[in-house]
């Protein structure tokens, strides 16, 4: 793409880039406040002994939210790729506090 080509796109797609950081920007603000809860579900599991993967809740949060998503219009194997990542990290991030948790212990 030519200079003109790049300068007339980004006075053209202006407001919509601005929407789309803002909306990325909500996105990393609910992602940050969903971890901040499995922190706290990870403290739980910690204190009753329950693993970091619940293979049944896992393939329900997945089956839902993809259900979910298709209602919305959204790409199928997208939402179980982006579920697939988030569950992974959230399994993760429990792995790290019951192990740092069990260091306090001894």
């Amino acid at each position: 793409m030519e200079e003109d080509d790049q300068k007339r796109a980004a006075k053209l797609l202006k407001p919509y880039r601005k929407e789309i950081n803002d909306i990325d920007a909500r996105i990393l603000k609910l992602l940050a406040r969903r971890f901040g809860v499995v922190a706290k579900v990870a403290k739980i599991k910690t204190k009753y002994g329950l693993p970091s993967f619940l293979h049944d809740r896992v393939e329900e949060v997945r089956n839902t939210r993809v259900a979910a998503g298709k209602k919305l219009g959204l790409n199928p194997q997208f939402l179980y790729a982006l579920y697939s990542a988030i569950i992974y990290q959230s399994c993760g991030l429990e792995d790290e506090i019951k192990s740092k948790a069990k260091v306090r212990k001894k």
